[in-house]
């Protein structure tokens, strides 16, 4: 994570040097932000794995509603700075401002004091990556869940974040509308945060993929282009649904996955997650052109609700239970 953090602190420095010395060519950017995609892809699974480390297992669910509230408020509070950056000081220093976020994660995480059990010996990257494998996959109620979120972000999550532009556009009255869209979603991101500082349901996988059905009211306003205060309400509703369900989701895996292997499991996950997303965005388009945008959000939404309902119906994924205690292993384990 500390490596990770470098990585990212030069190529956001990077960038902004090429940025205020007027020398930066896109593929300056392509390759910088290529190296910083590949950092977070280290970063994001060791943290997952660094949080069962540093709280109690009673706690893991709030200290993960807390991790999700910062940066869901970092989400709102972000855009704001880097617009007031880029406004009076250029997008270089935007660039130079963010890089030293990095730095500053990186003092943070050197300052971390965690106990960890030491490997009696040392293993081979090749080894970790099958052990990894082994574990992802001997469980249902994981490579179930990672193959749902591949889909979702290829078939329900890509359309969204393509065309909702374009609604706001055609139908909303243009960027403002975009801007309340985006702030409720983000006001919605730190209520689900909050939620899950309280709310700790005895089935949270169910749960948290029950919670993501509340999102698809969100795509159907959008669909027959509702007035705009109902979209906004949707998409804080269905914001909170889904960072809430995110928030179990991550304590599931951490509470039943041995710690030893959790960050590559979550390296799997994140893998799965995202792997049609690319793809997801380039046939966003050509899917609207195609069928319409408003029947492409409808198939969107449906898709979500067939897919969830599916997953719902697994025994698997009802059976995981919360963890009380090193004890709570059990029923996830038993799914295998």
């Amino acid at each position: 994570m500390l490596t990770a953090d470098g990585v990212r602190a030069c190529t956001q420095a990077t960038a902004g040097v090429l940025l205020i010395t007027g020398r930066a060519e896109v593929w300056h950017l392509l390759v910088l932000m290529a190296a910083y995609g590949a950092a977070q892809a280290f970063f994001d699974p060791a943290a997952t794995g660094l949080v069962p480390q540093t709280v109690s297992r009673a706690r893991l669910q709030q200290a993960n509603g807390l991790l999700q509230l910062s940066r869901s408020t970092a989400n709102v509070a972000g855009p704001a700075v880097a617009g007031v950056l880029v406004a009076t000081v250029g997008p270089g220093w935007a660039f130079v401002v963010d890089s030293a976020t990095f730095v500053v994660s990186a003092v943070f995480l050197a300052l971390l004091k965690i106990e960890r059990e030491t490997r009696e010996t040392r293993t081979r990257f090749v080894a970790d990556l099958v052990e990894g494998w082994r574990e992802f996959t001997s469980r249902t109620w994981v490579w179930v869940s990672v193959t749902y979120f591949a889909f979702f972000h290829l078939l329900v999550l890509a359309p969204f974040w393509v065309l909702t532009p374009i609604v706001a556009d055609d139908e909303l009255g243009g960027a403002g509308a975009y801007a309340t869209i985006l702030t409720s979603m983000g006001i919605g991101a730190i209520l689900g945060g909050l939620v899950a500082l309280r709310v700790e349901p005895r089935r949270p996988l169910a749960v948290a993929f029950a919670f993501v059905l509340l999102e698809i009211p969100l795509y159907l306003a959008l669909a027959g282009a509702a007035p705009l205060a109902l979209i906004a309400a949707f998409a804080l509703f269905g914001s909170a649904a889904i960072n809430f369900a995110g928030t179990l989701w991550l304590t599931v895996l951490q509470t039943n996955i041995p710690e030893r292997a959790l960050s590559r499991v979550s390296s799997y996950d994140w893998l799965g997650s995202l792997v049609f997303l690319p793809a997801g965005y380039m046939l966003a388009g050509p899917a609207a052109e195609a069928f319409g945008v408003a029947e492409t959000l409808v198939f969107a939404a449906v898709w979500s609700l067939g897919s969830t309902l599916v997953v719902l119906s697994l025994e698997a994924i009802r059976g995981v239970r919360r963890a009380r205690s090193k004890s709570a292993l059990e029923p996830a384990t038993a799914l295998r």
